[in-house]
C-alpha cells in the first residue's frame, strides 16, 4: 500500500475515523443520560477501559466505566457510576467531568485526574485506584479555574529532587494556555510555567487544553491537545499535537502548525455543542502500529479515530528537524 503524501495533503489526513462511530451514545446507555462523552482511556486486565463522562438531564455529570476486548466495538457499560459527586465534598456539587487516566509506575496505581465543578468554579481533582472498583479521592490539586489536567506516569529528576509533573489549563487574566507544574508529593505544587500557549490568529487562538494522557515514545512525550478558535457561529474545536523532551517535559521539541483533526461528521456537529472534537483518551497498539484516539463529539457522543503510530511520530520528528535547521 502506498503511503499518503502528508506534506501535500495536510496533517489531518493521518486521522481515520472508525466507520462505526459514534462508539458510545446516550441512546444506548443502560440508564437515562443526556450525553456520554470525553472519556479517559487505559488498558486494564486485557481490555480497553473507558471512564466516560455521563451528563444527566439536570446538567450534572458523573463518571461511568465501559469495557471492550478490542477497544473498538462490543462495549460493556456499567449500570452504576464509578465516580460521582458526594454531598460532603463542596467542590463536586455541580458534577465530575472530563477524566484522564495514568498508570503511576512507582505507586503501582492508576491516577484519575478529573474536573470537579461547583459554584466556586472548575478545579482539577485526583483519585487513585488499583482496580477501578475502589477509588480514593485526594481532593483538588490547584485553585480554580482549572481544567484539562493529567499526570505523567513517572517522576522526573529536577534541581529539587524527583518530582511528579502535571499538565493542566488554568484561566489567568482571561488567558487559556496549557501549563505544567511540579510536586514532590502530589499535594504541594510549584514551578508553574506555560508549556503550550495559544497562538494569536491561528486555529488555536482562543484556548488550548490537554487531550489524552501524555504518551511516552522513543522520540519524546506525545501530546495531543485541543485548540479553539472563536468564529462568527461560535467556538470551533480542533486537535493538534506536540512532542516534549523525555527527561525535561518543560521543553517542547515540536508542535504541529496545522490541526490534525477537525469536526466534519454529522455527530460532531449535531449535539449539545456543535463543532467539537475533544480527545481525552488514547491507547497505543504497537502490535498493529496504531494509536486509538477516543474523543468527545459535539459534547454528546464518544467517537474513535485511528492514527498510524510510527509514521505519525516520525513525521513529527522530521518536522522538528526541519524547524531546527531553518
Amino acid at each position: 500500500m502506498a503511503l499518503v503524501n502528508h506534506n501535500f495533503l495536510g496533517l489531518n489526513n493521518f486521522v481515520r475515523r472508525y466507520e462505526g462511530n459514534p462508539i458510545l451514545s446516550p441512546d444506548g446507555w443502560p440508564y437515562p443520560a443526556n450525553a456520554t462523552f470525553n472519556p479517559g482511556a487505559t488498558l486494564f486486565r486485557g481490555e480497553t477501559l473507558l471512564l466516560v463522562r455521563v451528563e444527566d438531564c439536570r446538567g450534572f455529570s458523573h463518571l461511568t466505566l465501559a469495557r471492550s476486548k478490542d477497544g473498538i466495538k462490543d462495549w460493556e457499560i456499567d449500570t452504576e457510576p464509578a465516580l460521582y459527586p458526594e454531598a460532603h465534598i463542596n467542590e463536586e456539587q455541580w458534577g465530575l467531568e472530563d477524566p484522564r487516566i495514568t498508570w503511576l509506575e512507582e505507586e503501582e496505581r492508576y491516577a484519575v485526574t478529573y474536573v470537579s465543578f461547583s459554584r466556586g468554579g472548575p478545579v482539577v481533582s485526583l483519585a487513585l485506584t488499583e482496580d477501578f472498583k475502589n477509588f480514593v479521592k485526594h481532593g483538588s490539586l490547584l485553585p480554580p479555574e482549572d481544567k484539562d489536567a493529567c499526570l505523567f506516569p513517572r517522576r522526573f529528576k529536577t534541581d529539587h529532587g524527583k518530582r511528579y509533573a502535571l499538565i493542566h489549563r488554568p484561566i489567568i487574566r482571561g488567558e487559556a494556555h496549557i501549563w505544567i507544574s511540579f510536586s514532590p508529593d502530589l499535594k504541594h505544587w510549584g514551578d508553574h510555567q506555560i508549556l503550550i500557549p495559544t497562538r494569536p490568529g491561528w486555529w488555536d487562538h482562543t484556548r488550548v487544553g490537554l487531550g489524552p494522557q501524555p504518551i511516552e515514545t522513543p522520540w519524546g512525550w506525545l501530546i495531543f491537545y485541543h485548540g479553539v478558535r472563536q468564529t462568527a457561529s461560535g467556538s470551533l474545536y480542533r486537535v493538534g499535537a506536540a512532542l516534549l523532551d523525555l527527561e525535561d517535559p518543560t521543553q517542547v521539541i515540536c508542535r504541529t502548525d496545522e490541526w490534525i483533526m477537525s469536526p466534519k461528521e454529522s455527530f460532531e456537529w449535531l449535539g449539545d455543542v456543535p463543532g467539537v472534537v475533544f480527545p481525552t483518551g488514547a491507547i497505543v497498539d504497537e502490535e498493529n502500529d496504531q494509536i486509538r484516539l477516543y474523543y468527545g463529539a459535539a459534547d454528546r457522543y464518544t467517537g474513535l479515530a485511528f492514527l498510524p503510530y510510527r509514521e505519525f511520530i516520525q513525521y513529527l520528528e522530521e518536522k522538528c528537524k526541519k524547524k531546527a535547521g531553518s
